[in-house]
């Protein structure tokens, strides 16, 4: 799937929180419909079984209950997507990345193996910690390979790791530095790489076991020195590139860090950053929803001949966004705060959920094959559609509905931070209270749009019947 990535380590957090967060984008002319949802122990299955590869893999015993955010329709696998499991571990799998034909030549993809239909639900109930997910994973790929290039991002309290898949079973893991974040949207991304630490201590670098060797027997090193560069070794570089991906790069760069100076088609931007400030939830919501605003390039813009020319983050066909925030201040039952909305991001809101919970309120859960503003999904498209064809109208009416659901979230969690901690309520009883806040306010939203849309018609006319 089209996604853009962003992880944001301790240090570079407002609140010393890690942080990682998904757009998950269907492909052109498609819409996924999504739900979020907690996947019970028991409903776990024994033995897994992939609907796109065919691939059937025993699964280990006692697996932990974890969130996800699983296709709502059947047919076509789960695409979990996205959650935390039991012991506070957190996965986003996938950003589709791309590779070059020399290591696809070397190591073919593998038309039975693993992809992103599967990867959060063969390791999220299984793992403990985010490195020994990058390693979970890694075993995976070497035994049963995979049908196309993805990057994963791994997160606990402490540490936050990224892997990209190299060829049909070759992969790479890289530690997020605590005081950076990382951006990546669909390329390949790591820009430095340390053997010497993959091979020895695997401080911050974890690889295959014969990388190394793979990447000296293919002759896929590029580099002109002695710095080794697996995104010039392992990635691909297109020309369209630099209307599809770079550019989500060089905006959310140039956001977070104002005085970094580049071109939107660089090829050289670099996978992590210390920010110039620390980023809070908001500031991930504000340019995962972008779509170059203040730019020549923003779609919503008057000038017509640049405005078309780069991939939006914030686009059409946005199935989710997930954002998950392990906040070290609070115990370990009360840690993990889930932040997640559904459709385009330009137009829908962000909501914090508990997630050390069995069950999950229906309005998020239960999207519907048919069109039903009775859950969040369709009401966002609806929003979303309407608000678009309407941008100059209903502008300020999404900015406001957005100010109060994010508002009366961090409110909410405040308050009920405390009363679960003093066992007056449970988090799914808060989760509730959550989400009626929120189907209460973006119903409101919803009657604005369409009020605006509706007045604005191209049939309408002046004279009144009275």
């Amino acid at each position: 799937m089209a996604c853009t990535t962003i992880l944001v380590g301790k240090k570079a957090s407002y609140d010393g929180s890690t942080m990682i967060a998904r757009n998950d984008d269907s492909q052109s002319g498609v819409f996924t419909e999504k739900k979020f949802t907690v996947v019970l122990s028991e409903n776990q299955p024994k033995v897994y079984k992939s609907v796109i590869s065919g691939v059937e893999i025993p699964l280990r015993n006692r697996p932990m209950k974890y969130t996800a955010m699983p296709n709502a329709l059947s047919g076509e696998g789960i695409w979990a997507a996205a959650g935390v499991n039991e012991e506070n571990i957190s996965m986003s799998a996938t950003e589709t990345i791309t590779s070059n034909e020399r290591v696809l030549g070397a190591d073919p993809l593998v038309k039975n193996g693993i992809g992103e239909e599967d990867i959060v639900v063969l390791v999220l109930p299984y793992i403990h910690s985010a490195r020994e997910g990058v390693l979970y994973l890694g075993n995976l790929l070497k035994t049963y390979g995979t049908y196309e290039m993805n990057g994963i991002a791994f997160q606990d309290q402490e540490e936050i790791w990224w892997l990209e898949t190299i060829g049909g079973h070759h992969w790479m893991a890289k530690r997020v530095p605590d005081d950076h974040y990382v951006v990546m949207p669909n390329q390949q991304g790591i820009d430095s790489f340390d053997f010497e630490d993959a091979y020895g201590d695997k401080k911050n670098h974890l690889c295959s076991s014969d990388l190394k060797e793979f990447t000296e027997k293919y002759y896929l090193d590029l580099s002109m020195n002695d710095t080794f560069n697996p995104r010039l070794a392992y990635g691909s570089h297109s020309d369209s590139d630099h209307t599809y991906n770079t550019p989500r790069a060089w905006s959310i760069e140039k956001y977070l860090n104002p005085s970094f100076e580049q071109s939107p088609v660089s090829d050289s931007l670099p996978w992590a950053l210390v920010p110039e400030r620390k980023i809070t939830v908001e500031d991930v919501k504000y340019v995962l929803s972008d779509h170059y605003q203040g730019t020549v390039y923003d779609p919503y813009s008057k000038d017509l001949d640049k405005k078309t020319i780069f991939r939006p983050i914030g686009i059409n066909r946005t199935s989710f966004l997930s954002l998950v925030q392990i906040r070290p201040y609070m115990p370990k039952e009360n840690q993990v705060i889930e932040w997640f909305t559904f459709g385009s991001n330009v137009f829908n809101a962000f909501v914090p959920v508990y997630t050390q919970i069995s069950s999950v309120p229906n309005y998020v859960s239960n999207t519907t094959e048919t069109v039903d503003t009775h859950n969040f999904y369709w009401a966002n498209r609806l929003i979303g559609a309407l608000s678009d064809a309407h941008y100059s109208l209903c502008s300020s009416h999404i900015e406001r509905y957005q100010l109060s659901v994010h508002s009366k979230g961090h409110q909410l969690i405040h308050k009920y931070d405390e009363m679960i901690l003093n066992q007056k309520c449970t988090q799914e009883e808060a989760n509730q209270f959550i989400i009626d806040m929120l189907e209460e306010e973006t119903n409101d939203v919803l009657s604005k749009v369409l009020y605006e849309a509706s007045i604005a018609m191209k049939n309408g006319f002046s004279r009144s019947d009275a």
